[in-house]
């Protein structure tokens, strides 16, 4: 099998050290987040705990820090809502912690890591076909980040499978999908309206509830990016032509 699905860090931990390429799948929100920021031109660090670490990591690879939703001021708006970093003046860089992303991105391994979303699934899977991912030489993983329970224990989010069976789907035709893979992207194509699933589902109503509808509604734009972030020296870019 060459093209291989998972959920969370500890299955991406289990699954790089076989592939080439590591996808992460953080649909609300952070891979959304990452392309936001980078197709304006700001490289990304992920990091993976949100606490007093982070600032002195921001400090130590000279990069602004973006802080929680609520946390976000007029004079600071920098967060992990995606809706808030695209209406915000763009930093050179920016420390952007996130349990769940980020700490996938850090069980990668020596594998390239690519940041992918629902607004740039088709870009990505062109970039990786055009690379020569999926293939026996360069199999490629893509992992569905997922949420967190009280107990820390993984909470698998339909946004994730949505955004990591877009990209499968994509792909469709490259390599041999593992089971779970060609699951994945059944299930995309069998959505008849992801936008309503988006919207609806736990994490979406979650984000209502907490006052950003908005953040659903950026990560809805599905295809609306051409924008490939790949992690380069510790921080997501812009990936090279």
């Amino acid at each position: 099998m060459t093209v291989s699905f998972g959920w969370g860090p500890v299955e991406a931990r289990a699954l790089a050290p076989a592939a080439a390429c590591v996808v992460v799948v953080d649909v609300l929100s952070f891979t959304t987040a990452v392309g936001v920021a980078v197709e304006a031109g700001t490289a990304v660090h992920p990091y993976r705990w949100r606490d007093a670490t982070a600032a002195a990591h921001a400090d130590r690879v000279g990069a602004t820090l973006a802080v929680g939703r609520r946390e976000a001021t007029p004079e600071h708006p920098w967060s992990l809502s995606p809706a808030a970093l695209r209406a915000a003046p763009a930093p050179a860089r920016l420390v952007l912690p996130s349990p769940n992303g980020s700490t996938i991105a850090a069980e990668a391994g020596g594998a390239t890591v690519v940041a992918a979303s629902l607004r740039n699934r088709t870009a990505v899977a062109r970039w990786l076909t055009d690379r020569g991912y999926g293939t026996a030489e360069r199999p490629l993983a893509v992992i569905a980040s997922g949420e967190r329970w009280p107990d820390g224990s993984l909470r698998p989010a339909l946004e994730d499978l949505l955004g990591a069976g877009a990209v499968l789907a994509a792909l469709a035709g490259r390599g041999t999908p593992t089971p779970e893979a060609t699951a994945a992207a059944a299930l995309w194509s069998a959505t008849e309206d992801p936008v309503a699933a988006l919207h609806g589902c736990d994490s979406g109503r979650e984000l209502y509830a907490y006052g950003y509808p908005q953040d659903v509604e950026v990560a809805a734009e599905t295809d609306s990016s051409t924008t490939v972030p790949v992690l380069v020296d510790g921080a997501f870019q812009e990936a090279a032509a």
